[in-house]
């Protein structure tokens, strides 16, 4: 890795929304879901309006790529009494992974955390992305804790 990296990290913006998308069908991919432009719809329109409160981050090369983004929003955290951030998805173009661009990311996550008063960033990710998790071993704290998912109740 180039202790310079040749990308920055920023908000999203409205030009970016063809090379977004083309980066979240790629997560969605990686994480084996069906493609369905519906989905990527829905999250750039949340993105791009800020509904919800999602924010996104994006890595742009220096020649003007996007290299990866992290999608993300301020949630409260009752039992704290504070705000936290959930980062939703983060994903590196597989042609970029390598670069610092997954770290330099959530290094934006913490900053922007920090700005928003909150006191975490926190995530999910699967148990077998070891790929992924060196880096978060590496920048954050696995806890304790286990996940569930629950259907509505119309769905039971």
């Amino acid at each position: 890795m180039n202790s310079t990296p040749d990308f920055f990290i920023r908000r999203a913006v409205p030009a970016d929304q063809v090379a977004w998308r083309s980066l979240y069908s790629g997560y969605r991919n990686f994480y084996g879901l069906e493609p369905d432009a519906n989905v990527v719809d829905t999250t750039w329109n949340w993105v791009a309006d800020n509904q919800h409160g999602m924010q996104a981050f994006v890595a742009e090369s220096s020649a003007g790529d996007l290299l990866g983004l992290a999608n993300a929003r301020v949630f409260p955290r009752p039992s704290r009494g504070r705000m936290g951030v959930y980062l939703d998805d983060l994903f590196t173009d597989p042609l970029s992974r390598g670069r610092g661009v997954a770290a330099a990311l959530l290094a934006k996550l913490a900053e922007f955390a920090e700005s928003e008063n909150a006191d975490v960033v926190r995530w999910i990710t699967a148990a077998d992305n070891s790929a992924a998790r060196s880096v978060y071993d590496a920048l954050a704290v696995q806890t304790s804790w286990v996940t569930y998912d629950m259907p509505p109740a119309a769905s039971h």
